[in-house]
């Protein structure tokens, strides 16, 4: 994703954790990719975002999701706490900007699942983070995919279909394209993602900073 903005907010460069942003459209598999992501890496954290919605049956407050007030939302967004945050259906969702922070200063990566207009919100804020995007291997397939879930309507079948258009010319914006058509393959292209950007260089002198300069580096 484009990271030609001058107005980054002031991070601190030198974390030894790093952020990196998943993306797609609804059906690409992203879920199920990140998912056995974080069991086969260690190290990486999923951001828990924060939400002004009700939990839906199942949901466990501070694993799934914050669950907090409008009131909450908004005090903590007028105070400059959220990397990005959006409205959708009626209620606000937000990445917390404190969390990921201390999440990377103590050499823990830290994994955002959202959605692209988030993550322009995040790359202009944050120098260094690494976007990647989920592709379906064909729109057939992705409808058969939403379809396979059995669990949305018709109608929300046809709005995801329309949104993933939009969503999908997004792509190019992005550092990293995965193309999701076969799991295996998809999910060592993600794995290989993060332990590549693991090893450049400013990452690898925040973590072993001592080591590099007795290097002469």
């Amino acid at each position: 994703m484009s990271k030609t903005s001058p107005h980054h907010h002031q991070h601190n460069n030198h974390y030894s954790g790093s952020l990196f942003i998943v993306s797609a459209p609804s059906g690409a598999g992203k879920s199920s990719l990140v998912k056995n992501l974080l069991t086969e890496v260690e190290g990486i954290g999923l951001s828990i975002s924060n939400t002004t919605r009700k939990p839906r049956p199942g949901e466990v407050d501070g694993k799934d999701y914050h669950f907090i007030s409008e009131e909450e939302f908004n005090a903590i967004r007028e105070h400059d706490g959220f990397l990005e945050w959006a409205h959708v259906h009626g209620n606000y969702y937000g990445t917390s900007r404190s969390f990921v922070e201390a999440q990377m200063a103590v050499d823990k990566d830290v994994l955002l699942e959202i959605d692209w207009q988030g993550a322009e919100q995040v790359v202009r804020r944050v120098p260094n983070v690494v976007s990647i995007f989920i592709l379906p291997p064909s729109m057939a397939e992705l409808e058969s995919r939403l379809r396979g879930r059995g669990t949305d309507s018709e109608e929300v079948i046809q709005r995801r279909m329309g949104a993933a258009q939009l969503e999908l010319e997004q792509a190019k914006r992005f550092d990293y394209v995965i193309l999701n058509d076969d799991f295996t393959q998809a999910s060592l292209e993600l794995k290989s993602v993060i332990l590549a950007s693991r090893c450049r260089l400013n990452q690898q002198m925040a973590r072993h900073g001592a080591q590099l300069k007795d290097l002469g580096l």
